[in-house]
C-alpha cells in the first residue's frame, strides 16, 4: 500500500504553494504531489499578465481593488471572500518573492505595475510577459529542497477514494469522506492505490472541453470530473470566461494568448477594415472587462463575416514594448506578423472557469478531508466573471488558507484509520486494453465541437437544449467504453471532459439571467 499524509493533485501555483507550506509546517508529515504531465506543465506556466495585488498605497487601495473585482464579477461575488483575498494579497505576494520569484521593477526601483481590463489603477506585478513561468520556476526550486515532499510526474488520477470504494454499504451522500485516490502510473501502465489523510485538488481549468482555448492540452477538467463523480458540490459552471485576444489560427487546439496587459499598454482593437469599434460597446473601450470585450469582438465578427479582428500595436513605443512583451513579439514574428507594421489577428478563446468545486474560505470541499484550490474551485471571488490577473492571487491566498487548515487537521489526527487501512486495490479484472485511440479521439472532437458551437460566448435556449441531447449521447458512448476497457489517460480525460460539459450545459440551462460571462440571447430584456 502506498500511503501518504497529504496527497496533492496538480503542480501549478496553488498546489505547489500549498504543498510547500504544509511541508514546512509539518516536517514529520509525508507530502506526495502527483501531476499527469511534466512537473512544470500547468495553467500557471502560461499565465502572462501577472498578479493583481495592491502594492502602491499612494495611488491604489484595497477598496479600489475590491470594487474592481466586484464590478468585473457583476456583483455575484462573495464580498467577504473578495475582501479576504485582496487584503491578504500583499502578504502572500511577499512570500513568493521570499521563495525566489522575481518581478520587474522600474527605473526608481519600485514594481513596474501594469494595468489590465477592469482595473481602475496600475496594480499588476509581472515578470515580463512570462509571469506564471517565473512563479512556477521559483516554487519548483523551493519544493526540490524539501526532504518530506515527493513530486511524481506522469501520474494521472483516475478516481478519488471514498466510502463508496471501502464499504459501499456505509456510503452516505450527506457525509462523504475522502481517503486518497487511485493513480495511474502512465509509464508503468499500472493503477496504484494512494491512501491519504488529506487530499488536495489543484488540477486547473477545463479549456480542452472547447475547440479553441488558451489552456494547455492537460486542462481537461480532471479535478471537477473527479469531485463530481465523488458527489462533491459543484457550482457556477455556467460562467466560462473567454479571453478577448488570442492569436488567430486556422488550427484548432491551444491558441497563443495576447495578454490583457498589451491593451493596458495602449493597444487598440480594430476591424479588418482598420476601423475602431470598442467605443460602440463600452466607455472604457479596450479596458472594459473581459466579458464585454469578448462579446464585442464576437459581435463584430458575426456582423462583418470576418474570422478575426485586429489588435493595433503600430503606434506603441517599440523599445518599451519589447522590454515588456518579448515573447509575444517573438511569437507574432514566428507567425509572419510584424506587430509594429501590421495588425495582430485576434479572436476570443476559452480562457478561465469562474465556478467549479465549491469550497469554503479554507479551501475545504463538501467532502470531508478533501480540499481544492485554484481554477478548479468556486470560491466566490470571481462571481460571474474574473477580473484580470486575480487568479494567481486567489491561488496564493487559498493555498495558504488550505495549508493552515491542513496543518491543524494533521495535528488533531482525527482520521478514520480503519477505512484508510482497508482501501481495496484497483480492480480491472476482465477488462481489455483498447487497441486504438480512434474512437476516443472522435468522441473528444465531437464534444469539443458541440461545446464551441452551442455553448460558447453567446448561448440560446435552443442551442443549450440541443447541446444537452448531444452531450448525453457522447456520455453513453464513453460510459460504454469505460465499462469494458482498461483505463488509459485518454479515456480518463474524456470521462472528465464529458462530466464538465454536462455541468456547464445543465447549469447554463438553469441560469435565468445574463450576468458577467454568461450570455443567453433569449434572456435579453
Amino acid at each position: 500500500m502506498l500511503a501518504t499524509d497529504v496527497l496533492v493533485i496538480g503542480s501549478g501555483i496553488s498546489g505547489l504553494s500549498y504543498a510547500l507550506k504544509v511541508a514546512q509546517r509539518n516536517p514529520d508529515a509525508k507530502i506526495t504531489i502527483v501531476t499527469k504531465a511534466d512537473e512544470d506543465e500547468s495553467n500557471t506556466k502560461y499565465a502572462q499578465g501577472g498578479v493583481a495585488v495592491v502594492t502602491d498605497f499612494d495611488n491604489d487601495s484595497f477598496n479600489k481593488h475590491i470594487e474592481d473585482t466586484m464590478m468585473a464579477g457583476d456583483y455575484l461575488n462573495d464580498r467577504e471572500v473578495v475582501e479576504m483575498v485582496v487584503k491578504e494579497g500583499p502578504k502572500r505576494f511577499k512570500e513568493i518573492i521570499d521563495w525566489g520569484a522575481q518581478f520587474d521593477v522600474n527605473e526608481i526601483g519600485t514594481f513596474d505595475l501594469g494595468k489590465e481590463g477592469g482595473h481602475s489603477e496600475n496594480r499588476v506585478v509581472h515578470h515580463k510577459d512570462i509571469t506564471g513561468f517565473e512563479i512556477e520556476r521559483a516554487l519548483l526550486a523551493a519544493i526540490d529542497k524539501l526532504e518530506n515532499t515527493t513530486l511524481l510526474a506522469h501520474h494521472h488520477v483516475i478516481d478519488l477514494i471514498t466510502e463508496h470504494h471501502v464499504k459501499a454499504s456505509e456510503f452516505n451522500q450527506e457525509n462523504i469522506q475522502c481517503y486518497g485516490a487511485y493513480v495511474l502510473d502512465i509509464y508503468a501502465k499500472k493503477i496504484l492505490k494512494y491512501t491519504a489523510k488529506i487530499t488536495l485538488m489543484a488540477t486547473g481549468g477545463v479549456g480542452q472541453v472547447y475547440e479553441n482555448t488558451t489552456n494547455p492540452v492537460i486542462a481537461t477538467g480532471d479535478g471537477i470530473g473527479l469531485a463530481y463523480r465523488a458527489k462533491a458540490e459543484i457550482r457556477n459552471m455556467a460562467f466560462i470566461q473567454f479571453h478577448p485576444t488570442a492569436l488567430y489560427s486556422n488550427r484548432s487546439g491551444r491558441l497563443f494568448l495576447i495578454s490583457e496587459a498589451v491593451r493596458g499598454f495602449g493597444a487598440k482593437l480594430r476591424t479588418m477594415k482598420d476601423e475602431p469599434f470598442m467605443q460602440d460597446y463600452d466607455e472604457r473601450e479596450e479596458l472594459a472587462s473581459r466579458d464585454i470585450v469578448a462579446r464585442a469582438i464576437d459581435d463584430v465578427m458575426k456582423k462583418t463575416g470576418a474570422e478575426y479582428v485586429g489588435l493595433d500595436c503600430r503606434h506603441l513605443d517599440r523599445e518599451k514594448f519589447l522590454a515588456h512583451f518579448p515573447n509575444i513579439y517573438e511569437k507574432c514574428l514566428s507567425e509572419g506578423i510584424d506587430l509594429f507594421n501590421q495588425l495582430i489577428p485576434v479572436v476570443p478563446a476559452q480562457h478561465y472557469l469562474c465556478g467549479g468545486i465549491n469550497v469554503d474560505k479554507d479551501g475545504q470541499t463538501s467532502i470531508k478531508n478533501l480540499f481544492a484550490v485554484g481554477e478548479c474551485t468556486n470560491t466566490g471571488l470571481h462571481g460571474a466573471n474574473r477580473l484580470a490577473s486575480n487568479s494567481l492571487l486567489e491561488a496564493l491566498v487559498y493555498g495558504h488558507n488550505a495549508a493552515v487548515k491542513t496543518a491543524e487537521l494533521l495535528e488533531k489526527d482525527d482520521f478514520n484509520y480503519d477505512y484508510l487501512s482497508n482501501v481495496p486495490e484497483w480492480d480491472d479484472e476482465g477488462m481489455r486494453m483498447m487497441d486504438e485511440m480512434v474512437v476516443i479521439t472522435y468522441l473528444r472532437k465531437d464534444l469539443q465541437s458541440l461545446m464551441s458551437d452551442l455553448v460558447g460566448i453567446v448561448r440560446s435556449h435552443e442551442r443549450l437544449k440541443l447541446a444537452a441531447m448531444q452531450a448525453d449521447k457522447i456520455f453513453k458512448s464513453v460510459n460504454e467504453l469505460y465499462q469494458f476497457s482498461i483505463l488509459s489517460p485518454q479515456l480518463s480525460e474524456l470521462r472528465n471532459l464529458v462530466s464538465v460539459a454536462h455541468l456547464i450545459i445543465s447549469q447554463s440551462i438553469q441560469q435565468k439571467e445574463n450576468r458577467g460571462a454568461f450570455f443567453n440571447k433569449d434572456l435579453e430584456v
